[in-house]
């Protein structure tokens, strides 16, 4: 009966969670526009999707946001997290990394006005009219992608041996060669991590991105949000679920990376105590 009860459990999370996904990945593929009724198997939304200007312009430019955000919010995040984990003041460390999870304890709503207000009073300060747009979404981003790298390298590099630089430079390398040549290895994987949830996190935005963004840079969310005012066309589905797909494969990919270099670290340990 327990045994019964914990499958039902888990079956009824994943039909709430997955079930939506797999409604909107089956209409795609429908022959008509209906919402209820499947007329048939056909891929016209997708041929559809390949001559809609508008998405596509939108799409390019959530790719092309969440990859730039998440690459400069690698590198601050990487950094910081060797500061921080170098600190030998607990207070101050505690301190920074309290800060640090305020942006990802902080409503959106609320960080998505205040830095509004931010960016509007600077460019009446600079004499600007069109403040906002695509710095402005960049800076966004990076400001709540910077915890998520943080928390993803931060541990990694505990786990590391503290000596590892030290040594690297006994034997001869630079602090700089030290850390690209032995740490940059053993944290990559914490690195990859960041940037692949940073990336998810940025193309999936809307809250945030709708009160910084202006009106000559609109990311695909909050075009999607414009066609809910009338309807959201087919090829909206057929989008959606070629992203759902790619980021299920980063996914996959990112476990079987991380479970390899958990076997090759492993591994290594084995050889060491032989």
């Amino acid at each position: 009966m327990k045994k019964f009860l914990k499958w039902l459990y888990v079956s009824l999370i994943m039909l709430f969670l997955y079930g939506p996904m797999l409604v909107m990945i089956v209409l795609s593929f429908n022959d008509s526009a209906s919402t209820s009724v499947m007329t048939g198997f056909s891929f016209k939304w997708y041929a559809e999707l390949l001559h809609d200007t508008v998405t596509l312009q939108a799409l390019s430019n959530t790719l092309l946001l969440a990859v730039t955000s998440s690459l400069i919010a690698v590198v601050i995040g990487t950094m910081a997290a060797v500061g921080v984990n170098a600190m030998r003041k607990k207070w101050l460390k505690n301190t920074i990394l309290t800060v640090t999870n305020i942006p990802m304890m902080n409503p959106d709503i609320v960080t998505g006005v205040s830095m509004m207000l931010l960016f509007v009073f600077v460019g009446k300060f600079v004499s600007s009219k069109d403040v906002l747009g695509f710095p402005t979404l960049l800076l966004a981003h990076i400001t709540f992608n910077l915890p998520y790298v943080l928390l993803s390298v931060l541990p990694k590099l505990q786990q590391c041996d503290k000596h590892l630089g030290e040594a690297a430079q006994d034997l001869g390398c630079t602090p700089a060669g030290a850390f690209f040549k032995v740490v940059l290895p053993n944290i990559l994987s914490g690195i990859v991590s960041g940037f692949i949830l940073a990336f998810t996190l940025s193309l999936d935005d809307f809250i945030i991105s709708y009160f910084v963004s202006g009106p000559k840079f609109q990311t695909l969310p909050i075009v999607i949000f414009s066609m809910t005012k009338k309807r959201v066309k087919p090829d909206m589905y057929a989008l959606s679920t070629l992203i759902f797909l790619s980021v299920l494969i980063l996914l996959i990919l990112m476990n079987l990376l991380s479970i390899h270099a958990e076997e090759k670290a492993s591994g290594k340990q084995r050889k060491q105590r032989r």
